[in-house]
């Protein structure tokens, strides 16, 4: 719960810089959301709102009606409703956020409907929770042997216990419908527990469990990214990438959803292009796209008699020549219309030391006693030289 620089003291906060999860690193929570309202007062008629966000393990998040009016902050554990018994979770968000956050799931904000908050956790909550916390990695492993001895197609990904010990949720995933029945009656029998399995998508699993993706942060499902919208390979074809499956897939086996952040760009980039279908008509032959540049607007075509010949040519160039051809006019020449690329005679890089040689490390370095013996022999010459210019 604690992030590397504060770590997590008895009670479940962090207990380096005493902030209950409030320093501003993201590393305590997960899925944590600023309160940039905690410095502002409310109006002198309005009562502050009582709904409370509650996270709970990999993300999970509820909300939660604090009718006991009790003073919380981001951070504080807390017991929390739960059918049947209570469950433990940390505090995320309190005040008016709660109610934008609420409207924003399209939640309703009437607080007697929610679940109630009954008090804040005392250490014997946060040892039972503790200690059901320990036990899910074994509980995890044992699940999955008895599934592979009743056959079934499924893989669990997460076990989660409920805060006071009387409820474990299964998480797991499948690509067919699986008949549980028998596996709840196992589990029942094994951990003497009330038992829910729930299944989770493949994207989801991912969000739950977390990683390090290809560009070397973290998973955005894992950090920040809740909304889990629809991603295809038309995606990747509008921003010219290679249609590769191992590059275009993720932790989850999915397309990225990275694919989507710059896509509505693309497309307006793309409205000044012509279709890269489109031929055009010189007196030489048609010629056909071969590539675009979408950032610095170029395309690039060649005759169909002479396919390596590429020719660099503006959108501009290529509009004015699509224009000309449905007047029923053909060009004379690409050449005409080619841009003239001027090469910087700056230099970008210098190899000043060699670092870049791939044989400097195959030398074996000189050793020291012979650097000190010529070094000795170096200064007596010098002072035999010294002596016979004073002597003379």
């Amino acid at each position: 719960m604690g992030c590397t620089s504060c770590a997590t003291g008895a009670n479940g906060q962090p207990k380096g810089c005493k902030n209950n999860g409030t320093c501003g690193t993201d590393g305590c929570n997960k899925l944590t959301v600023f309160d940039w309202l905690s410095n502002m007062s409310l109006p002198a008629n309005m009562e502050p709102f009582k709904g409370v966000e509650v996270r709970f393990k990999n993300g999970r998040k509820h909300f939660y009606h604090n009718n006991e009016n009790l003073s919380l902050s981001m951070g504080d554990v807390v017991a929390t409703e739960a059918a049947p018994g209570h469950d433990v979770g940390v505090v995320t968000l309190t005040g008016e956020l709660v109610r934008v956050q609420m409207k924003k799931k399209n939640e309703r904000t009437n607080l007697d409907a929610l679940p109630k908050i009954y008090r804040k956790a005392s250490q014997k909550d946060i040892d039972k929770w503790k200690s059901c916390r320990d036990k899910e990695p074994s509980v995890q492993k044992q699940s999955r042997e008895i599934a592979i001895r009743l056959g079934l197609k499924m893989k669990i990904s997460d076990v989660e216990y409920q805060g006071d010990g009387s409820k474990a949720i299964f998480y797991y995933t499948a690509e067919e419908r699986v008949d549980f029945r028998q596996l709840i009656k196992e589990f029942a029998r094994t951990f003497n527990i009330r038992i829910e399995m729930k299944q989770v998508g493949f994207r989801q699993e991912a969000a739950r469990l977390g990683g390090i993706g290809s560009c070397g942060r973290e998973l955005c499902c894992s950090t920040w990214l809740t909304d889990f919208r629809s991603v295809t390979t038309s995606a990747a074809r509008y921003q010219q990438l290679s249609l590769n499956p191992l590059k275009l897939a993720g932790q989850c086996g999915k397309l990225k959803c990275c694919l989507n952040y710059e896509l509505d760009t693309y497309l307006e980039a793309l409205k000044e292009f012509p279709k890269t279908d489109v031929k055009l008509q010189t007196e030489k032959g048609p010629a056909i796209c071969q590539k675009i540049d979408i950032f610095k607007g170029l395309m690039w075509f060649s005759y169909v008699k002479e396919g390596m010949n590429w020719l660099e040519l503006s959108v501009e160039n290529v509009n004015k020549i699509i224009a000309l051809n449905k007047k029923g006019t053909k060009v004379a020449s690409l050449e005409e219309y080619v841009v003239e690329v001027q090469k910087s005679k700056k230099e970008l890089f210098s190899n000043v030391v060699g670092q870049d040689s791939l044989t400097r490390f195959d030398k074996p370095k000189p050793k020291k006693r012979k650097k000190r013996r010529n070094n000795r022999n170096k200064n007596r010459k010098r002072n035999k030289q010294r002596n016979q210019k004073k002597n003379a």
